[in-house]
């Protein structure tokens, strides 16, 4: 292995290289990587470099500290700053293109990166981080890893778990394992919390020594199939129906007392349901 150095331009994500592998550190611990605006903007251009870069021929995607991500940014005070500088829109369209931007054009981009992904992840991997992590191609979970999905903006879930499992999940609202998200397809390994980053990095260069061609060619050919089954399409419909709901879910906040995010959406009272039945209250 050699250069190991960062990339000093971003301010809430790492870039590293190990050869011919880029790391993608989501660097926000104190927040357990809680996804601001300014983070997923530094993600995108991150993999647009890496795919730029003919030297790079894998990325691993990860998170700083002990949690993967616990999810969307509801608020810290880098994101509220943001906010009052770069502002938000207010109306119902203006929203709506801002999350399908800031969840879905994005996401799927990265997606549809055409050098081999894979997601480390551990720790809480909530909603938002459920979101980003299904954006790769392979998924290596610490076996300290507690996911918790939802229908999110990009809703590929039903394309990555048998759906009967993902009714009862969602349905239910309740936190998954490490080692029941590999027991229904999620996760392709879950390894030692302590092993995480070396088993990735021992794998990602397994991925790096096949030709880079080979790789990018073998990738599309296996996202084309899925973009012929209709998962595109899908995405979208699925966001169509997600802006319902999250605009029907705003104009109750008030009402009930429910807290919301910077779109009104009671997200957070979902949360602490499942982390009540996790903790084995109701």
């Amino acid at each position: 292995m050699t250069d190991r150095s960062g990339t000093a331009d971003y301010t809430q994500i790492v870039l590293e290289r190990v050869d011919k592998v880029a790391i993608i550190r989501m660097n926000r611990p104190q927040y357990r990587n809680a996804q601001s605006r300014i983070l997923r903007e530094e993600l995108d251009d991150a993999f647009a470099r890496c795919q730029d870069d003919d030297s790079v021929s894998v990325v691993v995607f990860t998170g700083v500290g002990d949690h993967f991500s616990a999810g969307h940014d509801l608020g810290t005070p880098e994101e509220l700053r943001d906010r009052e500088l770069r502002g938000f829109p207010t109306d119902a369209r203006g929203r709506l293109r801002r999350m399908h931007e800031f969840n879905v054009a994005n996401t799927m981009r990265w997606r549809d990166f055409r050098k081999p992904t894979i997601a480390a992840v551990h720790g809480y991997t909530i909603f938002a981080g459920w979101l980003v992590a299904s954006a790769m191609d392979v998924i290596v979970a610490a076996d300290d890893t507690t996911f918790l999905p939802e229908f999110v903006q990009y809703f590929s879930m039903p394309w990555d778990v048998n759906t009967r499992k993902v009714k009862e999940i969602l349905f239910e609202g309740r936190f998954v394992s490490a080692q029941e998200a590999h027991e229904i397809g999620f996760v392709n390994r879950v390894v030692p919390r302590a092993e995480l980053e070396d088993h990735v990095l021992e794998l990602a260069h397994r991925f790096a020594e096949t030709d880079l061609l080979r790789l990018e060619m073998t990738k599309e050919a296996i996202n084309a199939v899925d973009d012929v089954r209709g998962f595109r399409s899908s995405i979208e419909t699925s966001f169509l129906r997600w802006s319902m709901l999250s605009e029907a879910e705003r104009a109750q906040v008030g009402e009930d007392g429910m807290t919301s995010d910077a779109t009104g959406r009671p997200r957070r009272p979902r949360a602490q349901r499942a982390f009540d039945r996790l903790k084995g209250r109701r």
